[in-house]
């Protein structure tokens, strides 16, 4: 494998690893190479991504590489949340926003644990739209994130606290977690000021 392919492989498993990233000695071992000729390859891709002014990023925290949008571009991200063909959320947005609502502080790892499918597009959407956000860094390898609800989702069901969620069996039958999240929902409905099942689900 030469250092073009190597690099291609490493932007890809940055993308996969989302935003936990991975730090140079993981990414070594996947690659079979010393963690110091990562790190300069990684640097090297840093590069090659501002040279082609590509629309992604290579950042460093907490020990770890991320593969990240460019600061630059938050305000056509925020277009796109906000926009009318935008505004409804999928049944996986909305399984994961009631798993955050119900077990935060909460890392990716554990939704997709529960929901037994990757959830970063949906987390995205979420925290675009301003219903989660980051509220700490868990004590584990790589600090993942730890979500929590923000205070417009308060504001979009009408709850003066996480307290006044409805008692759910949410997790009691993981078999049955669409189905529970669409009781959840019709449950938070009802007034003007609320979002409904409906209001809020992805017809598609």
């Amino acid at each position: 494998m030469d250092l073009r392919q190597m690099k291609s492989v490493i932007e890809g498993l940055l993308f996969v690893a989302g935003d936990e990233g991975l730090d140079a000695k993981q990414l070594a071992e996947v690659l079979d190479q010393s963690a110091d000729f990562i790190r300069e390859l990684v640097l090297d891709l840093q590069a090659d991504l501002r040279r082609a002014e590509r629309g992604l990023q290579i950042v460093e925290l907490a020990g770890t590489y991320q593969l990240t949008t460019l600061p630059a571009h938050a305000p056509y991200f925020e277009r796109l949340a906000y926009s009318p063909s935008r505004s409804s959320l999928s049944q996986a947005a909305l399984e994961t926003l009631a798993i955050v609502a119900y077990k935060q502080p909460i890392t990716r790892v554990d939704i997709e644990e529960i929901r037994g499918v990757k959830s970063d597009r949906a987390l995205q959407t979420l925290v675009a739209k301003d219903l989660i956000q980051e509220v700490d860094r868990a004590d584990a390898p790589g600090r993942p994130i730890l979500y929590g609800t923000t205070k417009s989702f308060l504001d979009h069901f009408a709850l003066a606290s996480i307290d006044e969620l409805p008692e759910s069996s949410l997790f009691h039958d993981e078999d049955n977690l669409e189905e529970e999240t669409r009781l959840l929902f019709d449950k938070l409905g009802g007034t003007d000021n609320q979002l409904t099942f409906e209001d809020v689900t992805d017809t598609e």
